[in-house]
């Protein structure tokens, strides 16, 4: 099982997600989502890779990516972003049934919603929730069809701890997760994770192949 420690950024408290981008980028450790997990019928793998911490109330992560024909067709809030250029963190409490899934496209638009499974107990966040969910894209935050060719792109994200069920004064001691990039409705169809998943047919909806997001105390 794959495992991140958390640090803890006095420099991000109360920090937006632009200013964390730069934030981020030192002395945080890189993390990689490369984990081809349905070789035969998906071999392709962006260069994907990801920095987290966290502040007293959020969490933060930046994700950077190179890949082929980006894709970003989708410009509101749950719609199906996960058919464009799409990184992915879902997560959940270990003593939890329940998880939450987190979208993101290349240019900040997201789907998030808490579910037992891929098609059990969906209950999408409400519109106050998405507004909380702050995005930051290096990209114009427009709309485009694929592009051929090689691309770039980076997101930083805050999520604060109140919408992952979290009492910032009594943080556990982890969550367990998973991060992904996938690109459906791409030319180059991709379905990559950080920790390995053992299933037969693409599926990002396994908690049970989450690793583990530890938490350092303040």
């Amino acid at each position: 099982m794959n495992t991140i420690n958390v640090s803890f950024l006095s420099a991000l408290n109360d920090t937006d997600a632009k200013t964390a981008s730069q934030i981020l980028n030192v002395g945080v450790s890189k993390n990689f989502i490369k984990n081809v997990n349905w070789p035969a019928q998906y071999p392709y793998c962006p260069d994907s890779e990801f920095l987290m911490a966290r502040s007293i109330n959020s969490l933060y992560i930046n994700f950077k990516i190179s890949e082929n024909n980006l894709r970003a067709l989708y410009l509101n809030d749950q719609e199906p972003v996960w058919e464009d250029s799409c990184v992915e963190f879902f997560c959940k409490k270990s003593e939890n049934d329940s998880y939450m899934n987190f979208e993101f496209n290349c240019i900040g638009t997201c789907v998030a919603t808490t579910r037992k499974g891929r098609d059990k107990d969906v209950v999408p966040f409400s519109e106050s929730q998405m507004k909380q969910i702050d995005r930051f894209p290096i990209l114009y935050r427009q709309t485009f069809r694929e592009k051929e060719g090689p691309g770039y792109w980076e997101l930083t994200v805050r999520i604060p701890f109140e919408l992952l069920g979290i009492d910032s004064a009594n943080m556990p001691e982890k969550l367990l997760a998973n991060f992904y990039k996938c690109a459906d409705g791409s030319s180059s169809p991709h379905y990559v994770s950080w920790n390995p998943i053992a299933t037969a047919q693409p599926d990002f909806h396994c908690p049970e192949y989450f690793g583990e997001i530890l938490l350092f105390a303040v």
